[in-house]
């Protein structure tokens, strides 16, 4: 068997056509305590800070500030407070691996979207492919697979992302970042294994203000942004409105067409309404959008022996092609079906938070609609049709609908003692469907709920549907203890009900229960739970003020699933079967965080170490047609992260930060072989390095200048370790003048300045996803 694995290349390449396509808690800071109770109503909010870099003692429930982050190009991190935690402490206090980007840092560094700051904090990795709504995050080596989860929770302004699908849009008038790293389950729940990330935007105020951005570049890139945020009530009633634009034309070609494979348009917008009803009692309501169209699923098939300079395959040697390697990267596509997504996106949440004497109490109230619907030509993505069986189309269509709630108590004495606990629930209902057809040249047809296997245009060959109701129930709690005045002990305890129901659909092609028909609906269901505890300890000590030194213990969490009905049977291989494992991680770490001379430097430092059982590894078996979720037993991940960041003179910072995570499959029932082998998907180093400088040129403007380098190191894409993608640099470049006070900026931007080719996804057999090249552009901003 395990021969027969490695060298699955075209019985493994026929299936993947088909597994290309298918695939909270509130926010205690958003800021959003009455006015009233402000110290200041500039626009811009304030913490405490200073050299002693005093806690900023507000726990769950109630609400700090964000800090004024232009007092500093990047945001002086002995003021910057970290939110996702139990309390709010300043970052430099705060007992967590942790990389937190102010609104000062996001705009120096021209982040845009998720993928931008994924690649500024060390051992986090972000793989975009497939489509729109399709990322796969690796951190601190514990992984996201096609099909499978997040390994962090993600919280937008106090509202935790109910589907992975949701992550990848585009980031507007974003006032804080923050990417924590270990576990963080005992408070964000089962999707919080390997951490959470906390995106949070710029809350109104009792002064009116916005903004508008327009930036252009290479390949037809246009983007436009409005912003305005004020008061429609003094000191009671506030509002922003948002709304962006995003078009790309694409900068990838597809030889047979003619047309490029990467377009995209986007289109998103907020609005937000924040009440304060008395002085105890506030509420906040919002709504959100998300409209994206483009290209998808422009894999390159590097087997594919094609006949001369043509995009036509050898019908003597179709699949002669070279041996596969995630170093070979071709731009140019050939397949005669332009692939293209569409992603639509509704949400809303409500929040009241109410202020009693000894405590808080915060309910968060969220609704999601999600539909998102993918086609395009099947493996192996030539100009040629219906070749040995292949290079037909695929089709995926994925709905979701659902809503969650969270209730939170926690206590707002300032002095050694600190707690919170509080209950969440989670409903969740969708459905998916996955096709391939027979390519008449005449396009595709739009497959929802019904395959359409007697077309006469594009007859389908293959459905598989079926329709999931989720639920989810958790209770949790943390204690926090001020031993002494600098040593505090903490624990969290977290304990979720997973409940999974599946319904097949029985006009799919295969994997039907027996008995299961549209009049014997009982016969197509399957249930199962998944349950789980995960508790955290953590001891911080402080021996001077600007040094912490913290150690924790925690157990992270990811939800079992189903596999396809019906296909473990058929695979009838060790380690596969009908249900996959719910995933659980013990990790054990021990971090320090400093500052020295003046605080001029900051430098930090974590070291972990995660046992890491059932991890989730997609793969099919082509003997049978069948597209798995597996688990790797047992694998172990050693690492650590390393920041620094030194300010040389007033405007000119260095920085740097690397992470290195060391692992090892120690368990793997489905292939021994591969015992001992690199774990999937998982770098081996990320780093950032780089300059900035800001300097006055006159009274009214300056000048401002930022080179950094990505690093990324070697990474394997399977258990088998077939092929390594090798490390490599990408180099980005701004320079720009801006007013007063930020008042206005002029931007010009270059990402991969060398151009450096890379693949942003490889999949084993030999399916290679093209990152995107070079791109270069400009940027204005006006802020009134």
């Amino acid at each position: 068997m395990t021969k027969h694995i490695s060298k699955r290349n075209l019985a493994l390449a026929s299936v993947f056509s088909l597994c290309l396509i298918p695939a909270s808690m509130e926010n205690a800071f958003a800021a959003i305590d009455p006015p009233a109770k402000r110290h200041t109503r500039t626009g811009k909010t304030s913490v405490t800070s200073g050299k002693s870099s005093p806690d900023v003692q507000q726990k769950a429930g109630s609400h700090s500030h964000t800090p004024n982050a232009q007092t500093s190009p990047q945001g002086t991190s002995e003021s910057i407070v970290v939110t996702g935690l139990s309390r709010a402490l300043t970052a430099q206090r705060a007992p967590v691996s942790s990389t937190v980007f102010s609104s000062a840092a996001i705009r120096d560094a021209h982040i845009q979207g998720v993928s931008d700051f994924v690649a500024l904090a060390p051992n986090v990795s972000l793989v975009q492919a497939q489509s729109a709504g399709i990322s796969f995050m690796t951190i601190r080596g514990l992984t996201q697979v096609r099909n499978g989860q997040s390994p962090v929770a993600v919280i937008v302004d106090g509202v935790q992302q109910m589907d992975s699908r949701q992550f990848t849009s585009d980031l507007y008038d974003i006032s804080q970042i923050e990417v924590l790293r270990g576990p963080q389950g005992d408070l964000w729940g089962r999707n919080a294994i390997g951490g959470a990330i906390i995106i949070n935007h710029e809350q109104p105020t009792n002064k009116t203000k916005g903004n508008v951005t327009a930036e252009f570049g290479n390949g037809g890139d246009y983007r436009g942004k409005l912003a305005i945020l004020g008061p429609i009530i003094k000191d009671r009633l506030f509002y922003d409105v948002t709304f962006t634009e995003h078009s790309f034309a694409g900068l990838l070609e597809n030889a047979y067409l003619n047309k490029t494979a990467d377009y995209s348009n986007e289109y998103n917008g907020r609005a937000h309404i924040k009440a304060v009803i008395t002085d105890r009692l506030t509420a906040d309501f919002r709504l959100g959008f998300d409209e994206t169209q483009g290209g998808a699923g422009y894999y390159k098939y590097q087997s594919a022996k094609y006949l001369g300079n043509t995009c036509f395959l050898d019908p003597n040697d179709p699949f002669g092609g070279p041996t596969p390697n995630a170093n070979t990267v071709s731009r140019t596509l050939c397949s005669n079906n332009r692939g293209w997504n569409t992603r639509d996106m509704r949400d809303a949440s409500f929040r009241l938070n109410y202020d009693a004497s000894f405590m808080t109490v915060t309910n968060v109230l969220s609704w999601l609609k999600l539909n998102e619907y993918t086609a395009g030509d099947q493996f192996p993505y030539t100009a040629s049709r219906n070749v040995s069986g292949t290079d037909g189309t695929q089709t995926q269509w994925t709905t979701n609908t659902s809503w969650q709630d969270q209730l939170r108590f926690s206590s707002k004495s300032n002095g050694r003692f600190h707690w919170m606990f509080g209950g969440y629930f989670l409903d969740s209902r969708d459905y998916l469907s996955t096709t391939t057809g027979y390519d008449t040249g005449h396009g595709i047809n739009r497959i929802s709920t019904s395959p359409l296997y007697n077309s006469s245009t594009n007859p389908t060959l293959t459905y598989f549907g079926n329709s999931d109701h989720n639920q989810d129930f958790a209770v949790f709690g943390h204690l926090s203890y001020d031993i002494l005045h600098n040593l505090t002990a903490e624990f969290g305890y977290r304990y979720d009900w997973n409940g999974l129901n599946q319904y097949i659909d029985p006009l799919s092609s295969s994997g039907v229960p027996t008995g299961c028909s549209a009049t014997d609906g009982i016969a197509c269901q399957r249930t199962r739970w998944f349950k789980q505890g995960q508790p955290k300890g953590t001891l911080t000590w402080r021996p001077m003020s600007n040094l912490t030194l913290f150690v924790d213990y925690g157990v992270g969490f990811r939800s079992g699933q189903f596999n396809q009905s019906g296909t473990a049977a058929a695979a009838n291989l060790p380690g596969v079967y009908d249900i996959v494992k719910p995933e659980r991680a013990n990790t054990i770490e021990a971090g320090f965080k400093s500052q020295w001379f003046q605080h001029k430097l900051t430098l930090n430092g974590t070291f972990f170490n995660t046992k890491d059982r059932n991890s989730f590894y997609f793969l099919f078996v082509g003997s049978v047609g069948a597209q798995i979720l597996v688990n790797i037993d047992k694998i172990n991940l050693t690492g650590g992260e390393l920041e620094a960041k030194y300010n040389i003179m007033p405007g000119l910072d260095v920085f740097a930060n690397g992470g290195y995570t060391h692992s090892s499959i120690t368990n793997f029932a489905y292939n021994r072989a591969d015992q001992g082998n690199w774990a999937p998907y998982v770098p081996l180093f990320t780093a950032n390095l780089g300059v900035q400088y800001r300097h006055s040129i006159t009274k009214n403007f300056g000048g401002f200048g930022r080179f950094d380098v990505e690093v990324h190191g070697k990474q394997y894409w399977d258990p088998e370790n077939s092929t390594a993608r090798d490390s490599f640099n990408l180099y980005n470049l701004q320079i720009g003048l801006e007013g007063k006070n930020h008042k206005w900026s002029a931007t010009f931007f270059v990402n991969n300045l060398l151009d450096t080719k890379y693949n942003s996804e490889f999949v084993s057999g030999g399916f290679a996803y093209p990152a995107t090249p070079r791109t270069l552009g400009g940027q204005l901003v006006y802020n009134y």
